[in-house]
């Protein structure tokens, strides 16, 4: 694929949502941060329906932590993988109260080291809460890059890697806003929209590989 056909793709992928952000609930960083963490395979309205009772209550890492496991869990026990979470999120909470002063560092090194927290985690907050040009790529961004050719890759590494050297500089800092987005609702999993996709001509899909509509 070439750079006129991905700057295409992504201009049409702005008109389509000019303002793309994740459907996480989050009012601050370290909500942001949460969510994320409890993100990790249940879906984004199960997470916001347990952070819309846990953040009226506690929306700081001290007072999640006073919080202590156990009483996290009443608030997230709907989530998949809630102990392991729970866990993680505590322990998380003390070293950004004990290391950190509290904030969400703005630092990649430093937001893998908390429990929890891996590369596409820290991807989400240092794009979503601190505007950096990272490419968080999950199932949909690494199903699309594939599928389309935007940006092919054997792992998840290698299509973060290609996503940051082709996109356009003046898409990077959305763009996995709108790769996500399009793989959740029309580049889909199982059978594709291709019928109503905004970029079906500019894909690279083979034609018989497409679902016929």
């Amino acid at each position: 694929m070439n750079r006129e056909k991905r700057t295409e793709i992504f201009r049409r992928l702005r008109a389509q949502r000019p303002n793309p952000t994740t459907e996480l609930a989050y009012s601050s960083p370290f909500e942001l941060l949460i969510a994320v963490i409890l993100s990790a395979q249940a879906t984004d309205v199960g997470v916001n329906k347990a952070t819309a009772k846990l953040y009226p209550v506690a929306n700081t890492p001290q007072a999640i932590l006073d919080l202590g496991v156990d009483g996290l869990k009443q608030y997230i026990k709907t989530i998949g993988l809630f102990n392991s979470k729970a866990e993680n999120v505590i322990k998380t909470c003390r070293i950004l109260v004990e290391q950190h002063g509290g904030e969400i560092p703005r630092d990649r090194a430093a937001l893998e080291a908390l429990p929890g927290v891996g590369r596409k985690t820290a991807n989400v907050v240092l794009n979503t809460a601190f505007g950096e040009p990272t490419m968080a790529v999950d199932t949909h961004i690494f199903r699309v890059s594939n599928r389309t050719r935007i940006a092919p890759g054997k792992n998840v590494l290698e299509v973060e890697k290609r996503l940051l050297r082709v996109v356009p500089e003046e898409f990077l800092v959305d763009a996995h806003h709108w790769l996500i987005l399009h793989g959740r609702y029309t580049c889909v999993a199982r059978k594709p929209k291709c019928g109503s996709c905004i970029i079906e001509d500019l894909c690279e899909l083979p034609m018989s590989q497409r679902p016929e509509y």
